[in-house]
């Protein structure tokens, strides 16, 4: 260890020194070498690194060590375990945390009834101030979450809805089913927006909308089907922009990029990136088998827009835009975005699509096929949803292994982030919802109350509130 003994001016011996180096997630240095005491918290360390970057107030960090937290001392967290040389330097990784924090749901505030077949899919309005969920019993229903109580029924399609999107500025509500078509829907109304958007000749899997800082009109939606294309829809005026079908199977997944690009993952066990006017800038190979779903790095924030904790509303869509820009630049910190996708093969694969058609990383360790991968609203994780019982945690930047959380006793079919990082919620074919806690790896809260599989979960983008839905026909709420 590169320890240095500081005697006081008694001759008595006084705190050990170590030479550390701070470092962004990426892997810039921050500030000369330092020779700080090996007792230092991260409260020390906080106002070390808020002392390097020049920042006006005390913003918060948490700091790690090899891929480890320190939450102790440097002295009783890390270096005890290892043995360091003189010419060591210590490297510690600064990531700024939310300013504010979510705490855990507990309890199942509400069992909402209505729907007479399975829930297939939940979402939150972008400011989390309603709540729209999908059937196979047809309908798409809205929920006021003030009083708990079913808002508006929204019926058209004349099969299973199988997926649902809230436009980011949350003017408009899509649904895609297995109708062939996709709908759109008022939310201040419950009523349908016009004709249905027909084209399709099978199913919709999947719906992504236009992110609010390209466009702030948020009259652009991207539908996936099993008939192996993607259409762009002009929500406003009610027709298809432009139609892809470059993929030679159903495509299941669909997301719009930050940066205006478009991603689909397909049973073709590719994965396409296109421009905003359907143009194939490149493909992404690697999976041996079905791509089943794909996560971008910035999702958090071009789902909710403008939208942050504190609940601020814009009157001007150029206003709105220009924040939403702001949140998206300050979460990507002008890097590219990155793409994770999920696989039947088992395996997941890290990409930074804008410079390289090859993978950052190969994430193995899933022991059956990948159904659901999120990152976490900071970008610094990655949880995956496997068959295989478990939810895996991986780092965000290099898709390096973390943990297992494991509690499970069946398929876990989806996974949802708290807005400030901090927790997971998963739910499983084994009818629980578990929260689960990154910092210390391990199972928060077991959340039983469904009567059989949960199939969708979402967190509010305020923290508030979780909801979920499955084979029991009923939407719960959780609060803390």
């Amino acid at each position: 260890m590169d320890v240095q003994e500081h005697e006081n001016e008694n001759g008595e011996e006084n705190t050990e020194m170590i030479l550390t180096q701070f470092q962004t997630a990426e892997g810039e240095a921050t500030g000369p070498v330092l020779g700080i005491p090996t007792n230092s918290t991260p409260e020390q360390l906080r106002l070390i690194i808020n002392n390097l970057l020049e920042n006006d107030e005390d913003l918060p960090y948490s700091f790690y060590i090899d891929g480890e937290e320190v939450s102790g001392t440097l002295q009783a967290d890390v270096l005890k375990n290892t043995a360091r040389s003189t010419e060591d330097k210590l490297v510690i990784v600064y990531q700024p945390q939310a300013l504010f924090r979510v705490r855990a749901v507990t309890r199942c505030t509400s069992s909402m009834p209505g729907h007479t077949e399975a829930v297939l899919s939940v979402s939150f309005s972008p400011d989390g101030s309603q709540l729209a969920s999908g059937s196979g019993d047809t309908t798409v229903r809205i929920w006021d979450l003030n009083t708990e109580t079913p808002q508006f029924t929204c019926k058209g399609h004349t099969n299973w809805v199988l997926y649902i999107a809230w436009s980011p500025d949350g003017k408009t509500l899509a649904s895609g089913g297995m109708d062939n078509t996709v709908r759109l829907w008022d939310p201040k109304t419950g009523k349908q927006l016009g004709k249905p958007l027909n084209g399709h000749r099978k199913w919709i899997t999947c719906l992504a909308w236009e992110p609010l800082h390209i466009n702030p009109k948020a009259n652009r939606l991207a539908s996936s089907s099993k008939d192996g294309t993607v259409r762009v829809w002009d929500t406003s005026l009610r027709h298809c922009l432009f139609s892809v079908g470059g993929h030679t199977a159903a495509v299941t997944c669909v997301c719009w990029g930050g940066d205006g690009n478009l991603y689909t993952g397909s049973q073709d066990k590719t994965i396409k990136v296109w421009n905003g006017e359907g143009k194939l800038i490149k493909t992404l190979a690697g999976h041996s088998h079905w791509v089943n779903t794909l996560a971008i790095s910035s999702s958090f924030v071009l789902r909710t827009g403008a939208y942050d904790h504190t609940g601020k509303h814009y009157d001007h869509a150029e206003e709105a835009q220009a924040r939403a820009l702001e949140r998206f630049n300050e979460a990507t910190n002008n890097r590219s975005e990155r793409l994770v996708s999920g696989s039947d093969d088992y395996t997941m694969y890290l990409w930074d699509p804008k410079n390289s058609k090859r993978p950052v990383a190969r994430m193995t360790g899933h022991q059956k096929l990948v159904n659901h991968v999120s990152f976490s609203p900071d970008g610094r994780y990655i949880a995956s949803a496997s068959f295989d019982n478990s939810v895996k945690l991986w780092d965000g930047y290099t898709g390096k292994f973390i943990t297992s959380l494991r509690g499970h006793v069946s398929p876990v079919y989806q996974v949802c982030w708290s807005s400030d990082s901090r927790l997971l919620v998963s739910s499983s074919k084994d009818s629980t919802l578990k929260v689960w806690e990154v910092r210390t790896r391990k199972l928060k809260l077991d959340l039983p109350g469904h009567l059989d599989e949960v199939f969708s979960v979402d967190w509010s983008p305020g923290g508030d509130k979780v909801a979920s839905g499955g084979k029991d026909r009923v939407l719960k709420i959780w609060r803390n």
